[in-house]
């Protein structure tokens, strides 16, 4: 018990020393759920009011990643982005056979790693989350939000799909729709950011060079999750482009059942990364063309 503690307080200090001061207020909480131990950080803003409902935000890191990752403000931003914008964010942690969390994937249907090919309750985990965080904050229950990175994208649309009266719009950001079966009670407003030359989710689908996982796995191309997800909300008519600049362009499907929408934000390069963030020296430089961020954060407050 005492190492799990000391383990858990030696990645928020690393957060901090990442991230700065803010996060000053990122907090480690664990869940059993299904026989494991889970993990997730979540981070409440300096100016939170529990007499003023805020935004809840779900973060998934990617397959390989783990929470401290995905929270890292250097690389992501969303610390800082819940600072200005006054949302709550959680980091949950994915599955991992290893003590500290890491190489963790999701149960996302046909990806990916160790969490699928165990059949995982990741879904159940994170409900179990959602509502620990709504019991514990003031949480404006009509604008619980997820996003995610690869593989956590991926788990992003398994959200939507099924628990679409929690999660009421998602942004997946490098990752399309690989569920096995996806059909939503209600419609769920969804955006997609993809660069066009991702190298481990090829846009037009398949598995990039650079893919993660085992070989066996092929994702679906980002037209036909679009489709899908056009197809779910029951969108009609023609899309409208509400961005476009150098490197990068957004086209938006308003037309949809219950005041959903649909949007897809390309960008020409950047490969498989958050636009807007930092990777290492050795990746390619995200895109700097667009902020999911910022693209995301207009989207959700827009519904």
């Amino acid at each position: 018990m005492r190492t799990a503690w000391l383990c858990g307080l030696a990645w928020v200090l690393a957060l901090a020393l990442a991230a700065g001061s803010a996060v000053a207020d990122t907090r480690r909480g664990t869940i059993e759920h299904d026989g494991l131990q889970r993990s997730y950080l979540v981070h409440v803003p300096a100016r939170y009011d529990a007499s003023r409902p805020v935004p809840l935000l779900i973060a998934l890191h990617g397959g390989g990643g783990h929470m401290a990752y995905q929270a890292d403000d250097e690389r992501y931003g969303l610390v800082s982005k819940a600072e200005r914008e006054g949302f709550i964010v959680v980091f949950p942690n994915g599955y991992s056979r290893l003590p500290r969390g890491r190489l963790a994937t999701w149960n996302a249907g046909d990806c990916c790693g160790a969490s699928r090919d165990r059949g995982i309750d990741d879904l159940g985990f994170l409900r179990r989350l959602i509502e620990r965080v709504q019991g514990e904050f003031a949480i404006d229950r009509e604008r619980v939000f997820a996003t995610g990175m690869s593989n956590g994208a991926m788990m992003a649309h398994r959200l939507a799909c099924e628990l679409p009266h929690t999660v009421r719009a998602i942004a997946a950001v490098a990752g399309t729709d690989n569920t096995r079966r996806c059909d939503p009670a209600q419609p769920v407003s969804v955006l997609m950011i993809h660069a066009r030359n991702d190298d481990h989710v090829a846009f037009g689908g398949g598995r990039g060079p650079k893919a993660f996982g085992d070989a066996t796995t092929e994702f679906n191309s980002v037209p036909e999750t679009l489709e899908r997800w056009k197809r779910r909300n029951r969108c009609d008519g023609p899309p409208r482009r509400v961005l476009e600049r150098p490197g990068a362009q957004c086209e938006l499907w308003s037309g949809c059942a219950d005041g959903s929408r649909v949007q897809l934000c390309m960008t020409d390069d950047g490969g498989h990364s958050w636009p807007g963030g930092r990777k290492d020296r050795a990746a390619e430089a995200p895109s700097q063309a667009l902020s999911a961020n910022d693209v995301m954060w207009d989207f959700f407050m827009r519904r």
